[in-house]
């Protein structure tokens, strides 16, 4: 079929296919034959796509993504955004391996083999991400070893432990020598100079984490890829752009990480950081090398991110090169057919285990003085140190307090704090969505609403809560894990931008407040955080009392 000897299977006919190595347009047929282009030129085939007046691009790949933010089963995903071109992602499961271990990364591999969307993985490296959370049970070397033996896992996931690494601690650096895990995703928010010079050689060529001009720059001349993140909490885009401006885009790929469900329904997924770039000055064959080829060799996806003979045949037939909005989406050389639900096992949900929560158990302890907060940066998920004398809560000041609450194994374990940036005027909002360790996290200005939120997580077995006045004013459950719904689609949306509403008649006027405030439990992204064993100042990597 590539010699034309016989007819393709299918030819795309009439467009302007993309050629991701050269950046140049090509009016050319696309021959496909068994779900791979068999070549480009002037072919006949058993069917004939009409792609007059279309521009043929390559199906985009995500570089780095966790599913479980989504909010959704695989199927319920792939049927998302597989109609917006993206037919690759790359996963990292961290977020099921801490609530359920190696079984619920194993059960995520299996209910994704069947997927027309192409699912990849990378072992979770950071289970937990630093001695300060609580996981349901670490991830020993054992199972990285037996997540790095399966054949869609690509290598070691995002090391987020960076201080570990840079600081040479032995139980870090022995995952970086296991076997399959020479390619290294990278999680380095903030760190340039020697610092980066240790971290990068230590073997880990990429990073999602970067937010500044600077920083994007240090890990292009470090010789790292410079993964572009445009997530829902976190929006690195419009800062990091110009570095595909000045430099071009190699070794630069686009990635969401975490993208909330309405986020995406509402906004798009890659093929929506595609827009934006091209918005923001950079060329559309850029923009479309980015989302496509880069995401595909820096994974080492050498049958993706391309139309060229031997590659797979995952084409989008575009009306424009503004909107990056397919009319068609070819997976494999084909239309996407219907997608089947995977088995969700029982054992999957029941995982919200908490002792009874009162609002007592949300007194602080007694501060003379200053204390410290949690600032909230919005569009980003680093926060600042900030310090603020009592009263406590505070709305006039912007003050709320904050909780983590142990939720594996219900140890009862509570780590109190402060924060500023959610604009909470009354009531309490809460999820079992917590990166990385996953436990209970509450924000509220009263303390019986935040205790009623968390007593409806349990009631739930996971999800998030908006509740005012001791009455739940909103709730989108997530009884898988704490982290996915079983739901259809347009009951999670639904759901979701209730929730969303529900705060905003708090006062809350962040973007994200959701997705915020999981990130503010994540105690390796500076600067100061907290997890159900205190607060947490990532920058000295160590705990701290709410005493300034």
């Amino acid at each position: 079929m590539a010699r034309g000897d016989e007819p393709a299977d299918t030819v795309v006919r009439g467009g302007k296919v993309l050629c991701a190595f050269t950046r140049e347009w090509l009016e050319t047929d696309v021959a496909i034959a068994d779900g791979f282009v068999a070549g480009l030129g002037d072919y006949e085939g058993e069917e004939v796509v009409d792609a007059s007046g279309r521009w043929v691009v390559p199906g985009f790949v995500d570089a780095h993504m966790h599913l479980e933010s989504s909010k959704l089963l695989v199927d319920e995903f792939a049927r998302l955004v597989l109609p917006l071109g993206t037919t690759t992602v790359v996963a990292d499961p961290h977020e099921l391996a801490n609530v359920l271990g190696t079984d619920g990364v194993h059960w995520l591999h299996d209910a994704c083999r069947d997927l027309p969307l192409d699912v990849f993985f990378m072992a979770s490296s950071s289970v937990p991400a630093s001695r300060f959370e609580s996981p349901r049970r670490p991830l020993l070397d054992g199972d990285l070893e037996a997540m790095l033996r399966r054949r869609r896992v690509l290598g070691l996931a995002e090391m987020m432990n960076f201080p570990g690494v840079i600081g040479g601690d032995p139980h870090e650096l022995v995952k970086l020598a296991l076997p399959g895990a020479a390619h290294v995703d990278g999680h380095a928010p903030g760190v340039v100079g020697k610092a980066l010079n240790a971290y990068a050689s230590a073997g880990i060529r990429s990073d999602h984490e970067a937010y500044t001009l600077e920083e994007g720059r240090a890990r292009l001349r470090a010789g790292m890829w410079l993964l572009i993140r445009e997530a829902s909490g976190a929006r690195n885009l419009r800062d990091l752009i110009p570095l595909a401006r000045e430099y071009g885009p190699h070794r630069i790929a686009f990635c969401t990480d975490d993208r909330e469900p309405d986020h995406i329904a509402d906004d798009g997924h890659v093929n929506a950081i595609v827009r934006d770039a091209v918005a923001l000055g950079v060329s559309a064959e850029d923009a479309l090398v980015m989302a496509s080829l880069n995401a595909a060799a820096w994974h080492g996806l050498t049958e993706l991110g391309a139309i060229a003979p031997g590659y797979q045949a995952d084409l989008l037939l575009l009306g424009d090169l503004e909107r990056f909005e397919p009319e068609l989406v070819l997976k494999r050389g084909a239309p996407v057919g219907e997608i089947a639900r995977p088995e969700v096992p029982d054992w999957v949900k029941h995982t919200v285990r908490v002792q009874h929560v009162g609002a007592a158990d949300f007194a602080l302890p007694d501060v003379a003085g200053q204390a410290r907060v949690i600032g909230v940066v919005p569009g980003q998920i680093v926060t600042d140190a900030l310090t603020a004398g009592p009263p406590f809560p505070d709305t006039e000041r912007d003050l709320a307090k904050i909780a983590v609450i142990e939720r594996h194994l219900g140890t009862g374990r509570i780590g109190l704090g402060l924060v500023r940036g959610f604009g909470l005027q009354r009531g309490a909002l809460a999820s079992t969505i917590a990166h990385d360790a996953h436990n209970i996290v509450v924000v509220g200005v009263d303390d019986h609403d935040m205790a009623r939120a968390v007593t409806r997580l349990a009631e739930l077995g996971g999800g998030e809560v908006v509740v005012e006045d001791r009455g739940v004013r909103a709730e989108l459950p997530l009884p898988v894990a704490g982290l996915l719904s079983d739901a259809p689609l347009e009951d999670v949306l639904t759901a979701s931008r209730a929730c969303l509403a529900a705060t905003r008649r708090l006062g809350c006027e962040l973007a994200a407040p959701f997705q915020t405030m999981s990130f503010l439990a994540l105690s390796v992204i500076p600067s100061l955080k907290i997890t159900d064993r205190g607060l947490v100042d990532v920058d000295r990597f160590q705990l701290v009392e709410l005493k300034a």
